[in-house]
C-alpha cells in the first residue's frame, strides 16, 4: 500500500492567507497545502518527492491545489479527506469510530483519519473494537496486529496527548506510521514543528511525500532517559515537561506541592493543572521521588523540585526560626557582597549540616542517588533560583541555596536540561 501526502495544512494551508501572525511571516505563500491524502494498493504511480520520508522541507509544486496523482476510485485509489455522505469506495469498508473514520482497504490494510468528524465517545475502552483491552490491541486469532492502525492521519497540534492514549488502547503500535496534518501557525515554526513531531514518534513530511507502507516503519527516535527543566514563574517549564510527554501511552504525574487545602488560590492553580492533564495519566501525590525513581514504571513527570524542597523543609522543621538582621544583603555574604562557598557549601551538601538542615541535606543526597541510579525515563520541572531579588528572610536565602544546589546536582546527572523563558527553549549543553 502506498500513500501520497499531496497537503498537510489545515483549512487554507500554512502560512494562512492573509495572516500577519509571526509564524505565518516566516513561511512563503504555498509552502503548505490543504490536506490531501491519496491511497492506493494498486500499481497506480503516485506522483511525490521521494518513496519514503523525506528531509523537512516543502516540495516544490504550485502555490495551490494539490500535488499530481490518481483519481479517486482509479485503480482503487482513494483520496481522503473522505467528504460527508460519500459512500466507500468500491472494496473498502469506512467506520465511525470516537478516534475519527476508520477505512478499511481490500488488501486488510487500516487507514485512521483523526481530522474526520468523530461520533460518541464509545462505553469500552476501545473505539475500534469493543472488545479490545485497554493495555493493549485486540488479540488478532492468526497473531496479528488486532486494531492496530497502518497509517493513522492526525492533527497532532490539537492535543497530543490523544496520541498517547491510542497507543495506550492499541489503536497505534510499533509498525504504525503516525502522519501529522492539518498543520498550521499554531507552531511559530517548521523546526519547532520537527522537534514535537521527533518528541512523538509522527511523522512530519512536507507536501508531495510518498509512504510505501509495505516496508517498516521507522523507528522513533531515542527519548533522553533524564531531562531537568528549569525556569521561572510563568515560564512554560511545567507545558513544556506535559509536552514532552504527551504521546506517551503511561504516565506518572508527581505532584510534589500541597493540596491547597485552606488556600482558595493554591486549590485554583492546583484545580488548572489537573484539568490540563490528560485522562489516562496517573497521579501521585507525594515527596518520596527517591523510591519512585527506584520502582521500575512508566515514566515520570515530577512538578516540581521547589515545591519538594519546601515539603522536606516542613516536614524536618528546616526553617530557621532566629530574627532577621535587617542590614544583610546576602546570605553568607561579607560586607563587600561575597559569597563564602564553604559555609554555602556546608548549608546544601552532604549530611554534616545542623539539626532540620541537615535531615534535608540528606533528602537531598538520597534523591540525587537515585537520580543517578533510575532506570526510568523521568522529566523533572524547577525553578531556576537567584534570577531574582536576594530573598528578604533567612528562610528564603536558605531555600534558594538548597534549592539552587540541588539543581545543579542533578543536572550533572542528565543526559538534557533546558531552560524555559517566555515559553522558549534553550538547551543547555554541557
Amino acid at each position: 500500500m502506498k500513500v501520497l501526502i499531496s497537503g498537510t495544512a489545515r483549512g487554507g494551508g500554512w502560512p494562512v492567507p492573509g495572516c500577519g501572525c509571526a509564524s505565518c511571516a516566516r513561511l512563503s505563500p504555498g509552502h503548505r497545502r490543504p490536506t490531501e491524502v491519496v491511497v492506493t494498493e494498486a500499481s497506480v504511480p503516485l506522483t511525490g518527492s521521494a518513496a519514503g520520508v523525506p528531509s523537512h522541507a516543502p516540495a516544490p509544486g504550485p502555490a495551490s491545489g494539490t500535488a499530481p496523482g490518481p483519481a479517486l476510485g482509479a485503480a482503487g485509489a482513494v483520496r481522503l479527506p473522505l467528504a460527508a455522505g460519500d459512500p466507500p469506495p468500491p472494496g473498502h469498508r469506512v467506520s465511525a469510530t470516537a478516534d475519527g473514520l476508520v477505512l478499511v482497504t481490500p488488501g486488510g490494510g487500516r487507514i485512521l483519519d483523526t481530522t474526520a468528524s468523530p461520533v460518541s465517545p464509545p462505553s469500552s475502552p476501545s473505539s475500534l473494537s469493543p472488545s479490545a483491552p485497554v493495555s493493549g490491541p485486540s488479540a488478532a486469532p492468526d497473531g496479528g496486529r488486532g486494531d492496530a492502525c497502518d497509517l493513522v492521519l492526525m492533527d497532532v497540534l490539537d492535543r497530543p496527548e490523544r496520541l498517547g492514549d491510542m497507543r495506550r488502547r492499541g489503536v497505534v503500535d510499533e509498525r504504525t506510521r503516525v502522519v501529522a496534518v492539518d498543520v498550521d501557525h499554531r507552531v511559530p515554526t517548521e523546526a519547532e514543528l520537527a522537534r514535537r513531531a521527533a518528541l512523538w514518534g509522527v511523522l512530519a513530511v512536507p507536501d508531495g511525500t510518498v509512504l510505501d507502507l509495505a516496508g517498516p516503519a521507522p523507528a522513533r527516535a531515542p527519548r533522553p532517559p533524564r531531562t531537568l527543566l528549569l525556569g521561572g514563574a510563568r515560564s512554560g517549564k511545567s507545558a513544556e515537561a506535559e509536552l514532552r510527554l504527551a504521546a506517551e501511552p503511561e504516565v506518572l504525574y508527581v505532584a510534589t506541592g500541597p493540596s491547597g487545602d485552606g488556600d482558595a488560590e493554591w486549590a485554583r492553580r492546583v484545580r488548572a493543572h489537573r484539568d490540563r492533564r490528560p485522562a489516562h495519566w496517573g497521579t501521585a501525590e507525594t515527596i518520596d521521588l527517591a523510591g519512585l525513581l527506584r520502582t521500575p514504571g512508566p515514566p515520570l513527570l515530577v512538578d516540581g523540585l521547589g515545591t519538594w524542597v519546601a515539603a522536606v523543609f516542613d516536614e524536618n522543621g528546616a526553617w530557621p526560626g532566629e530574627p532577621e538582621n535587617p542590614d544583610r544583603t546576602d546570605d553568607e555574604s561579607g560586607p563587600d557582597g561575597a559569597r563564602d562557598e564553604d559555609q554555602d557549601k556546608d548549608h546544601t551538601d552532604g549530611v554534616g549540616g545542623v539539626g532540620g538542615l541537615g535531615a534535608v541535606s540528606a533528602r537531598c543526597d538520597e534523591l540525587v542517588a537515585a537520580w543517578r541510579e533510575t532506570r526510568r525515563r523521568v522529566v523533572a520541572v524547577s525553578d531556576e533560583t537567584g534570577l531574582g531579588v536576594v530573598p528578604a528572610t533567612a528562610g528564603g536565602r536558605m531555600f534558594r541555596d538548597v534549592l539552587g544546589r540541588l539543581n545543579q546536582r542533578l543536572a550533572l546527572e542528565s543526559e538534557e536540561v533546558a531552560l524555559v523563558v517566555a515559553g522558549r527553549l534553550l538547551p543547555l549543553p554541557v
